[in-house]
């Protein structure tokens, strides 16, 4: 069976990295962009490799875009399969000194908008019985490795951290909820300092989104291997 995956904010970084690698694995890919134009640029890059995503406009922060994107998928029958949250924002600044726009941001970005994203696809996976889904996170959210960080960035992840360990315990049959930890990953965000390529970067949060029936569920992982909350 095809089984079709949906990466948000994925016209750039690891999340296009993530959608190079699924349809290298061959499933059928949405590349989502809150700006289609820059999804239709990206998905043009990867068709000179002989890969071609679907190009859909999404922007997880907004409640209508969620709605619109999946009443357009649904009255053109595709299901989602598997859901890689990976659409994120990193605010700087003082948690308590500055502005609170960067939480607001943050929380509305890399936290609400993996519960639009789930709401508007888990329970269609729950009545199918599969469904996959990745919410990446960061060790930054971990309180076991000290929610370092912009605190408006650790916050907002660790309250995704929490939000993964709920959906898990919502899942069903063969329904897998995880978080994915990539590691410091050379991309716009993560600066030209970071240690590790995007393809590095994206391998394991691709092994999440392809778990076989016996793999784990409810869990944070880097490199396959668990992280501590």
């Amino acid at each position: 069976m095809l089984r079709v995956a949906l990466v948000t904010g994925s016209n750039r970084g690891i999340g296009l990295e993530m959608v190079r690698q699924l349809l290298q694995r061959g499933l059928d890919v949405l590349l989502t962009s809150r700006d289609l134009r820059a999804g239709k640029e990206a998905a043009h890059e990867l068709s000179r490799g002989g890969l071609v995503p679907r190009v859909e406009e999404l922007d997880v922060s907004s409640d209508s875009s969620v709605r619109d994107c999946a009443s357009r998928l649904e009255r053109a029958g595709v299901i989602i399969d598997v859901l890689v949250n990976n659409a994120g924002v990193y605010p700087g600044g003082d948690l308590l000194a500055d502005s609170p726009d960067g939480l607001a941001e943050a929380m509305n970005v890399n936290f609400f908008g993996a519960v639009r994203a789930a709401r508007a696809w888990m329970p269609g996976m729950l009545r199918r019985g599969y469904g996959r889904i990745v919410n990446l996170s960061s060790g930054y959210g971990s309180f076991g490795e000290g929610l370092g960080g912009p605190p408006a960035y650790a916050v907002s992840k660790a309250a995704l951290n929490a939000l993964t360990v709920r959906l898990a315990r919502a899942a069903t049959r063969d329904v897998k909820v995880n978080a994915a930890c990539p590691g410091w990953v050379r991309t716009r965000m993560g600066g030209e300092a970071a240690p590790r390529s995007v393809r590095r970067g994206a391998e394991g949060v691709v092994w999440l989104a392809t778990l076989d029936a016996d793999g784990p569920n409810g869990g944070f992982f880097r490199d396959h291997r668990p992280v501590p909350w």
